[in-house]
């Protein structure tokens, strides 16, 4: 039969979508595969297909209950022999099912990658004959994806073990790096690589900056009046907890999950969702991968994700029959310090995973077994590790077991009837001393987590389509703008065109000037050595101290733009961040100080050396309100929304440390005095962009993020006699309180 013919005669469709007749067929040809598909475009039916058309079994690896068995009840239903061999099954069914697999009476069987820890389960399936060895949700695989998995990445021994059987990989979401890593990692032999397309037209993304959660609340009600179906996706097992509970309050049909609740209440949950009988799910991001529910209107991030990849991942489970959906995150800045929590857990240190090693060590018994649940062992560490790890994240401890898992100093293994799960040490006469890890490999690891929150929180800011954005992210060279998300749809704030020829030149002269401060690394390639600020400074012309004294002053690239004012200049480099031109770089000083530097895109060198055409939200030429080129220029002036966007981001560099420290001092004043937390005031931020800016006036001031109108009227006043005599101090004369100084003047 060929692949059409299969396809209406047991999925009962009669054309493929998009590229699946392509997998297919290359499948069916013996080629290795690795395939990128959004959600909702048929991923499964490109192995289950194939399936049918080959001799033997076809070996699928996933890693969530819910989603074998709901596939393999879809493939039951149609009359095709599958099956599923998981935790869930006791080791009776499991003994019955692997002789039944290795008698090749099923043309399909899910498998959760846990059991090829077990060899005697890897001998039986020796015995099989496996036509494909189908991977889903293979971007568990690479270390450097949002969703690492261990036991996914022994899946390149299993494959050696089991003699090299077809292999195919299947994801939604991959960045470039995380494809090549998964194609590494399987050793995958001429591999075809289909890479769909990660667009999702139909799925309206928006992003909310609130400042407190009863704004989140407000909009996600709304949210569910309107669209009713969908998941509520959470950092936390205690904010599900917390959500669900207002939203049952509200009398929503609902359930929540999280890692917390035991198999039976997983599956229960999980159930109730995918059979309709709940209209909401309120979970952590264990939750949805896989889930077989089309009809999804909308997803809700309660607090930002650690990625681009999650993101788009947990928003692409809304919309799957190809409706429109809408995918809302709310978000304040505080909600980072979860995901950077996370990020120190997944990432422990030299220390931690050494001491961890010890412990177990200490702990074992004559047969070098340690059945301590994970929670003691982190105490033992802790402990153990005393002031150096004050506060102790026990998920540190729990990633160290995992690292030495992989390296092989120990074995994991499930203790009967039990939840947890004990500790063989496989090198009993090793000491601390001797364990030998990749420790480059490691440091890179959290390098690259800590990359992929910063991205998110540049998606988050930034102003370009959120859309095209992401499918930058994702590889793809030239996207086009969704028009559907919050940035498209507000063309009065967010427009963007293609420049004029002038327009063109001045970014042209901007991005040569960010290449002319660039180094050499070791490796040959491009180094960031100065931050924005510097750069602007430069490109100005400024003769100040630190841009003399590092030699700025020398480029070709100096002064060329000093005709177009501070205020100018530093909004094009807000809009060439936004626009993906230029990219900062995150360091960390001898002191412990973190700084960005500003480096050229790929995308921002084609455009400096004319090959591509830039598309920006064009900043107003001559809005320089402390320029005097702007005065000579007929005096046009921005909107206030304009000027107010202009002062949003403050260069550290320009920040004036004895102000901001007084400014401080004035806010916890004000904030004793009124019972208040300081934050609740102003922010941080708004703070130190009061001492870069230094506003002398109400409306200066009004311009600055986090200065609302009620804030204005109660405290304002506070900190504007502050800068205005701190002002006078350092200018040895009475401050001006009619002047607007938006930047430091240059």
């Amino acid at each position: 039969m060929t692949p059409k013919a299969l396809l209406e005669k047991h999925f009962g469709f009669r054309e493929f979508l998009d590229a699946q007749e392509e997998v297919v067929n290359a499948i069916l040809k013996g080629d290795d595969a690795l395939v990128v598909m959004p959600t909702g475009g048929g991923k499964s039916l490109c192995y289950q297909l194939p399936a049918l058309a080959m001799d033997g079994v076809t070996i699928v690896v996933s890693p969530l209950i819910a989603l074998m068995k709901d596939q393999v009840d879809a493939l039951e239903r149609r009359g095709i022999a599958a099956t599923l061999i998981n935790s869930s099954l006791s080791p009776a069914e499991q003994t019955a099912r692997i002789q039944r697999l290795a008698a090749g009476e099923f043309k399909l069987v899910y498998i959760a990658p846990e059991r090829f820890r077990h060899r005697a389960f890897l001998e039986a399936l020796g015995r099989a004959t496996i036509s494909l060895f189908a991977i889903d949700e293979a971007h568990c695989i690479s270390q450097w994806g949002h969703d690492f998995r261990p036991d996914y990445f022994r899946l390149g021994q299993v494959l050696e073990q089991l003699g090299r059987p077809q292999v195919a990989a299947f994801t939604a979401t991959a960045t470039p790096e995380v494809r090549a890593d998964i194609l590494a990692q399987l050793k995958m032999r001429e591999p075809r690589e289909f890479v769909a397309g990660f667009a999702r037209p139909n799925l309206r993304l928006a992003i909310h900056h609130v400042e407190r959660e009863t704004q989140k609340f407000e909009r996600l009600r709304a949210l569910i009046h309107e669209q009713r179906t969908g998941i509520v996706y959470c950092a936390t097992r205690k904010r599900v907890e917390a959500v669900a509970a207002t939203l049952a309050g509200w009398g929503v049909k609902l359930i929540a999950y999280h890692g917390g609740l035991s198999d039976a209440e997983r599956e229960l949950a999980q159930n109730l969702f995918i059979s309709k009988k709940a209209d909401v799910a309120v979970a952590t991001n264990a939750f949805g991968m896989g889930i077989d529910r089309s009809d999804i209107r909308f997803v809700a991030h309660f607090e930002v994700p650690g990625s681009v990849e999650a993101y788009y991942q947990e928003a692409g489970r809304a919309g799957r029959d190809g409706e429109p959906s809408v995918c809302e995150l709310y978000f304040n800045y505080a909600d980072t310090k979860v995901q950077e929590f996370f990020i120190e857990g997944a990432n422990p240190s030299r220390e931690t995973i050494l001491q961890t090693f010890e412990v177990l060590r200490r702990a074992a018994n004559d047969a070098h077994e340690v059945t301590l649940p994970i929670r003691e062992i982190a105490a033992r560490v802790n402990d153990a590790l005393g002031e150096s790890n004050a506060g102790g994240n026990d998920m540190a401890v729990s990633s160290a077991l995992s690292i030495l898992h992989r390296a092989d100093y120990i074995d994991r293994f499930d203790l009967a009837g039990e939840r947890v799960r004990g500790t063989r040490i496989l090198r009993p006469d090793a000491r601390r001393h001797d364990v030998r890890l990749d420790w480059a490999g490691l440091e890179e690891k959290e390098r690259r987590d800590r990359a992929k929150l910063k991205t998110m929180l540049e998606l988050v800011y930034g102003k370009l389509c959120r859309q095209e954005a992401i499918l930058r992210y994702f590889g793809e060279r030239e996207p086009q703008r969704c028009g559907n998300c919050d940035i498209c749809a507000d063309h009065t704030r967010y427009g963007r065109r293609a420049g004029s020829e002038e327009e063109v030149t001045l970014v042209r002269k901007a991005l040569a000037g960010v290449a002319r401060t660039l180094g050499r690394s070791s490796e040959g390639g491009w180094q960031a050595r100065f931050g924005r600020g510097k750069i602007i400074q430069m490109l100005l012309g400024s003769r100040s101290q630190e841009v003399v004294s590092a030699g700025l002053d020398q480029l070709s690239t100096h002064g060329i733009l000093k005709d177009e004012g501070t205020s100018y200049v530093n909004e094009l480099f807000r809009e060439l961040l936004a626009a993906g031109l230029v990219a900062q770089e995150q360091r960390t000083g001898f002191n412990g100080s973190v700084y960005q530097l500003l480096t050229l895109t790929e995308q921002g060198e084609e455009v400096m050396r004319g090959k591509a055409q830039p598309e920006l939200s064009w900043p107003e030429r001559g809005s320089g309100a402390n320029s005097a080129s702007t005065r000579e220029k007929g005096g046009h002036t921005k909107s206030r929304l304009g000027q107010k966007a202009a002062a949003t981001e403050v260069e550290i560099g320009n920040l004036d440390a004895a102000l901001f420290s007084a400014l401080k001092k004035k806010r916890f004043e004000l904030a004793r005095e009124r019972n208040l937390p300081a934050y609740t005031i102003f922010p941080d931020d708004t703070l130190k962009s009061f001492a870069s800016l230094k506003p002398q006036n109400q409306e200066a001031a009004r311009r600055i993020r986090g200065v609302g109108e009620v804030k204005a009227e109660r405290y304002l006043g506070h900190f504007l006699a502050i800068i205005q005599a701190h002002a006078a101090r350092e200018n040895g004369d009475a401050a001006d309180g009619q002047r607007v100084v938006l930047f430091d003047e240059i």
